[in-house]
Order: C-alpha cells, then structure tokens, then sequence
C-alpha cells in the first residue's frame, strides 16, 4: 500500500504544480519564505511544493484538525491554498485532494458550526457529488472498462466453477456491490461444459435486496433484473431461478441467513446442491462494532444472535452453520475503520489515489463514465471523512483481517488453481500495463503499479 506520509515510490505518483491562480505562484514563494504564515499552520519546511503529494495530503490534515477544533480562521486560510491548488478538473492527483477537501466542507457542514459553514459555503457550492443510476447495459460496459470488479469476477467464478464440479443443482447466494454483473460470465462458464446440453444444472440465484442507495446503482428493481438474467440463462440452455430476500447489511443479513436456514430446515434434499457464499465488496458495509444488545430476527439458537462480537463475526459464523460448499470472499484491500479521523484521512488519501490514477488510462476528460466513475469514489471518500456511526458504511478491512475472520469462523482457505490464474492474466491484458497479478500465500491480489488494490480468497468449510 502507497504511504505518501513517507517516501512514496518514485516515479509511479508523482504531480507536476500547475498554476491555476495567477497569484499562486506568488502565494507558494511568500508563504516557503515566512516562518508560519498563519497561527497553527505547517511551518514552511514542510511546504517546499505545493504539488507534491505529501504536501497536498498535510494540507488536507491540517484541514481536519482545524475542523475538528472548529477553528474557523485556520480552516478557512487552508481550504483557500486548497482551491487554488486542487480544481475538481486537474490531474489526477488534484482531483483525488479536491474530492477529499469537499468531504471535509461536508465534515463541516454535518458539525453545524454557522462559523465554519460561511467560511465554506463557496467551496462547497462547486463541489456537489451527482451518482448515476446506470441502466443494465450501462453497468455492464462500465465496469468492462477496469479490472476492478473484472478481477474478482474472472478469480470467484474459476474457483466457483472447480468446487461444484459435479452437482446438478447449484445454489449462488450473490451478495454483490455490482447487482450480479458476475452471472452472466458465470452462466456462460457453466453453458460451456460439454455435459450441459445432454444434462442442464438448475442454478438457483438468491439475492439480498437493500434499500441503501450505494453506487454503482441500477435504475431498475431486483424483480426486473432477475427477469433479465431468468431469459439470459434460458438462452444458454441453463434453466436459473430467481429469488430476493428482503434484507440488508445494516444487521448483518440476518434475514437472508434465516432464510437459507429455514429452508435446509424444510428442504433437507437441498444438502444435495451445492451452495456458493458469493462476497463480492460487500461485506465491508457490516458494521464492524461490537454490539451488547443485538436484536435477532429469529430466537433460534442456529440463528444470529445476541453477542458481544462483531456483526462481521456473527455473520461468518452463521454462513459457516449453512455449511457451505464454497465461499468466496473478494474485497479492496484496504484499511478504513479507524475511529480517528486524520488515521482513517491518511489511509483513504494513500489507497483511493489509485482510482483517480488510473481513470487517466481508459476515460478521457470531460466523458460522462469518467464523470460517473470519479463521482463513484468521490461518494465513498465523503462517506470514510463526513460520517461517523451507522452513516459511515464504507469500512474496508484489509486481506490480512478477513483471513483471519475466515478462519476463527471455522472456514479453511483453497488456493486458486493454474487455471484461474491464466484466466486473470488474460483478462489483465485487456487493460492498462499498471495492472499486474501477484499471489499472497493462496490467494489472489490485483495490483496497480506494484500496489495493492483488490485480493480474492476462496474458503471451504474445515
């Protein structure tokens, strides 16, 4: 992971000052040349270029802390260096400093300080987030522009297709941030084994249906796109049946675990099929925090309940009592749980630059899927900075914790075979050279510039 807070590798994110105010170039010479241009702002040692990253994220730092201690003044002077160095329409480095000064105007808002808002209220009308509702289409050509999901789509469904090798029914529980963009790839993996024609699978596709609003999101139902896929899988000769299950990442699922419980309950032919746990950047939004008076949403001893651990725990626990034939578990390999918020501003600034770089690669300036793609992340930086409590959904926890969340659940790690790594590397040519592949004991990490950014893990029951 990136640390622009000290040496950053040299010469993959570097930033050439471009002077967007005329009076820039005079403001940097004035204020490098006084001791502290301003009570409590970075002495002039650390400001030597105003372009550089490690200038722009102390900047941003600063910003924070003068926000949190609601010193208006100091909060004010920084955000005014800020908009002349980071326009919403720079490189990709001013960009990624613009998104995260509007997350603080929007910190400051959301404190109800009447000082702070006057000082921002000009910042702030420029810097609204405006997230698309993609049409099916759209989405599935929007995310064939990055690896991103592709990565994860082209590991989980290698590892899918080896672990139900055999089964004539197969059950996908999908818990996906991208409303089953991985199926159609899957169904067309499955349509292509030579028995399919004499002796078709039934695939059973359950999803979660949420009500929060986070990108990417669809402009039409679940309802809707199960009959889409319904009619896609028919034209590959794989009968698919498709199910919601009203339930959300707020309580960890319960409902849709309860669900899945209840039917190995009453169907107890069902241990026949296999069941495929399909995590894909979704399990992030659980809450992380430890809760003492946790509300079931059955008394079942096998279902979820209360606990002084962790929803992310309980979760896992309870898809391991569903004992599972497989679980992928594919997610950014990053860490923004932190509960304070300069930690969780350095480790955002040093992971979601990669984003902002790479969009320089595929989109030209000024197309609406860059505008759609850049909004995307600037929500999630304004979620990681604005929010605290429930609100702040976005909560990555890096591959090394998931592991050992899998394992403490009772679920032991498959490596991915030869086979699925040909299949990614193939895919990874489609993209940009930056991208790159690298396997962490047996699992699977996408990489840009060296950098990590996505991991996929397959687990089986131990």
């Amino acid at each position: 992971m990136m640390q622009f807070t000290e040496t950053p590798p040299q010469p993959l994110h570097q930033i050439v000052t471009t002077p967007f105010s005329p009076n820039l170039s005079i403001m940097n010479k004035n204020l490098t040349q006084r001791t502290r241009p301003w009570p409590g702002f970075p002495t002039s040692s650390k400001l030597t270029n105003f372009g550089d990253a490690n200038c722009m994220e102390q900047l941003l730092v600063h910003c924070a802390n003068a926000i949190e201690t609601n010193d208006a003044t100091l909060a004010q002077q920084i955000l005014w260096v800020l908009n002349n160095i980071a326009p919403p329409d720079g490189d990709s480095n001013q960009r990624l400093t613009c998104a995260f000064l509007r997350a603080l105007i929007a910190r400051a808002a959301r404190s109800g300080s009447l000082k702070l808002l006057a000082a921002m209220n000009a910042a702030e009308a420029n810097l609204a987030i405006h997230t698309h509702k993609f049409s099916v289409i759209e989405l599935a050509g929007f995310i064939d522009l990055t690896p991103w999901h592709r990565f994860g789509f082209t590991a989980a469904n290698a590892a899918i297709l080896e672990a139900v090798e055999g089964y004539s029914v197969i059950h996908i529980v999908d818990l996906s941030l991208t409303h089953c963009m991985q199926i159609p790839t899957l169904v067309d993996a499955i349509a292509s084994r030579q028995d399919v024609l004499t002796n078709p699978p039934l695939l059973k596709l359950t999803v979660a249906g949420t009500t929060e609003d986070v990108p990417p999101m669809l402009d039409l139902s679940y309802e809707e796109l199960g009959s889409k896929l319904v009619n896609f899988a028919r034209s590959r000769n794989i009968i698919l049946e498709f199910r919601v299950i009203p339930s959300s990442y707020t309580d960890g699922f319960a409902n849709l675990i309860e669900q899945l419980r209840l039917q190995n309950l009453v169907y107890p032919e069902s241990g026949h099929e296999a069941l495929v746990i399909n995590c894909h950047m979704m399990l992030h939004y659980i809450p992380e925090e430890t809760f003492q008076n946790f509300e079931p949403c059955s008394s079942s001893s096998t279902s979820i309940t209360t606990s002084s651990t962790s929803l992310r725990t309980m979760f896992l626990k309870a898809v391991r009592g569903l004992d599972p034939t497989v679980v992928v578990l594919v997610d950014e390999d990053a860490d923004l749980t932190s509960n304070d918020l300069v930690g969780r501003l350095r480790s955002a600034f040093n992971y979601l630059w990669i984003p902002y770089d790479t969009v320089d690669t595929f989109l030209p300036r000024g197309s609406k899927q860059r505008q759609w793609y850049e909004a995307d992340v600037c929500w999630k930086i304004e979620n990681v900075i604005a929010y605290e409590g429930f609100q702040r959904v976005e909560r990555l926890e890096p591959k090394s914790r998931w592991v050992q969340r899998m394992r403490s659940a009772g679920f032991r790690s498959v490596s991915f075979g030869e086979e699925a790594v040909n299949e990614v590397k193939t895919m990874l040519d489609e993209h940009a050279a930056g991208w790159g592949l690298k396997r962490e004991e047996e699992d699977l990490v996408l990489t840009w510039k060296g950098h990590n950014v996505v991991f996929a893990t397959a687990w089986m029951p131990a």
